[in-house]
């Protein structure tokens, strides 16, 4: 039976955050252990996205913009701006710290943004592995045009395509865009697979699902989405995690007592700092 969650709404000043992965019905989903919609949103001349550096350990966090731009600098000395259908892929491993702003040159007249952002817990081999950044334009993501559904392969394999983006278990992460009256047939191709619809009204096996809502889909049984109106959505699971996770803030790890050692390399200044930016978010009271 298809499970349809509503996400959690988190307002950052104007800026609506939609939170779809943890929920109680849904811990996690394959690798991925938090799943955040952005937007859509448009800036006023003068705003953006303010992300201060902050620091993450054991997860790959992976951004994805329908609109707009976002300039990601961090402790490795990475400076790269992404763009609408562009690839980043951050891995944390054991340590690093980033931040996420928009480009000076946009707040000089209004602009967009709308995407999703989700972090993928590393199998516990890699968990310590070193941190690393990629970004892979739009251009080198395989995608292809079917009966109204365009379909752009994010990280993993899908669909019969794989992404040049490097994954450490097996992953599904698609991007989907179908006209009115379109449908596509998703494979049960991975044990565990999650929908979620950015915008539209869509269907799932002749489900009604409403815009901002996450779908857990059966394991095993094959899926039809149908768009009864523009459609954005994005399809995403994989193998289950190889055991629990603990997340504490921007913190993910099969340890209790490594989060707790995070927390105490942010206080005491061990993480390394991101070149070029100053500021830093404070450790949570909790």
């Amino acid at each position: 039976m298809t499970t349809i969650i509503p996400p959690r709404v988190h307002d950052l000043g104007g800026f609506q955050v939609r939170r779809a992965v943890p929920t109680l019905q849904a811990r996690s989903v394959g690798p991925f252990v938090f799943v955040d919609h952005m937007g859509p949103a448009i800036f006023e001349r003068g705003h953006g996205v303010d992300v201060r550096p902050h620091p993450h350990i054991g997860l790959a966090t992976v951004t994805f913009l329908w609109s707009g731009t976002i300039r990601h600098r961090d402790s490795l000395g990475s400076t790269q701006d992404i763009t609408a259908g562009d690839v980043n892929w951050m891995t944390a491993g054991r340590g690093i710290t980033h931040s996420e702003r928009t480009p000076l040159q946009l707040r000089e007249g209004e602009h967009p943004l709308h995407g999703m952002q989700t972090w993928v817990a590393l199998p516990k081999a890699h968990e310590e592995t070193a941190p690393a950044f990629h970004h892979h334009p739009a251009a080198a993501l395989p995608q292809f045009l079917r009966d109204g559904a365009r379909v752009r392969i994010i990280a993993g394999r899908g669909f019969g395509e794989e992404s040049p983006v490097q994954v450490f278990a097996d992953t599904l992460n698609v991007a989907l865009d179908l006209d009115p009256d379109a449908e596509i047939a998703i494979p049960p191709s991975h044990r565990e697979r999650a929908l979620y619809v950015l915008e539209g009204d869509a269907q799932i096996d002749g489900v009604d699902v409403p815009d901002r809502h996450l779908v857990l889909l059966d394991p095993g049984s094959p899926a039809v989405l149908r768009a009864r109106t523009p459609l954005k959505a994005m399809l995403f699971g994989g193998e289950p995690l190889d055991g629990p996770r603990h997340l504490w803030w921007n913190f993910v790890s099969s340890s209790k007592d490594r989060i707790e050692q995070a927390k105490q390399d942010w206080l005491d200044g061990r993480f390394s700092k991101v070149g070029g930016d100053d500021e830093f978010i404070p450790l949570p009271e909790r």
